[in-house]
């Protein structure tokens, strides 16, 4: 891992998780969510401990820290993923692509409300800017005639409901994270959040799920465990290890564009001009928050990555 260049490893980690909307939404076709959840988060949480295992890393983490740890569990793997993987089977990835880039916005406005951090007249400008491109994303340009009552609208909403939440996660595991370095703490939550699926995933005997995935399916399913929740994070890592955390995060910035290529590469989506004109909007918007002067923000969008 140290071999790679960190620029090429904030590449791979940034189309991973960019494709990842497509292989979610791909892999839902033949599986519920619960049950993709559930496999995805078995194999990403296996990666990650086998290679602390191989490392000589793995250890118990301070019995202090497990709620904290079974909290950003159910914030960043439970709920967040069920809340993407549900909105999923109604809108498409292109949506999901360009609102999930609202996760830094968000981060800086909860940061603003309860780190006391200074949010410039930019920034504010950032803000209204990044509401103004998701609301075009959501509505498709048309306010009236009934629009929120689409499926897709709903869906939509549920995504903007997702990226609220990462910004939740992001404020509340900054500290575990520093304490337990971003290796430890990024498999143990994921073990966390998968103790946490086990109910859900027993309850509709999801196993009996597996055999209705075909090739393409598993392709998506172990693209998204090893890819997306075990080599993305690594490859990030490893990265700002190694570069800034303002250069790292630049890469954020490629996200959209690679789930939009992929979408239309791979699942054939049509893609509207306006949903392109409001994703540009809410990246402007990102630009703004974090490009502009002010005080250093304590929770950088590229501490805690954003992903499906």
């Amino acid at each position: 891992m140290k071999r790679t260049s960190p620029r090429l490893a904030a590449l791979a980690a940034v189309v991973f998780w960019g494709i990842s909307f497509v292989a979610t939404r791909a892999a839902l076709t033949e599986i519920p969510p619960v049950t993709l959840i559930f496999t995805r988060f078995l194999l990403g949480t296996a990666l990650l401990l086998g290679l602390l295992a191989v490392r000589g890393r793995l250890s118990p983490p301070p019995r202090d820290t497990w709620p904290a740890l079974f909290g950003m569990g159910f914030l960043g793997v439970t709920f967040h993923h069920l809340l993407q993987a549900t909105a999923l089977t109604q809108t498409t990835a292109v949506h999901a692509g360009w609102l999930i880039g609202l996760c830094p916005i968000w981060s800086a406005l909860l940061a603003a409300l309860f780190l006391r951090e200074k949010l410039t007249p930019a920034k504010w400008a950032g803000l209204l800017l990044g509401f103004a491109g998701a609301l075009l994303v959501i509505t498709r340009g048309r306010l009236s005639g009934g629009v929120l009552a689409l499926p897709q609208t709903r869906a939509d909403l549920l995504i903007l409901v997702s990226t609220v939440n990462w910004a939740v996660y992001t404020i509340v595991g900054r500290r575990t994270l520093a304490r337990l370095g971003s290796a430890s703490a990024t498999a143990f939550v994921e073990l966390a959040g998968l103790l946490l699926l086990v109910p859900f995933f027993a309850a509709r005997a999801g196993w009996a799920d597996w055999a209705r995935l075909s090739a393409g399916g598993w392709g998506a399913v172990v693209f998204l465990g090893i890819c997306c929740s075990g080599l993305g994070y690594l490859f990030w890592y490893s990265a700002l290890e190694r570069l800034d955390t303002a250069k790292v995060a630049s890469f954020l910035y490629l996200e959209p564009l690679v789930t939009l290529a992929a979408a239309v590469a791979l699942l054939a989506e049509p893609v509207h001009a306006t949903t392109v004109l409001g994703g540009l909007i809410v990246l402007a918007g990102v630009f703004l928050v974090q490009g502009a002067p002010g005080t250093r923000p304590r929770v950088a969008v590229a501490d805690v990555p954003v992903e499906t």
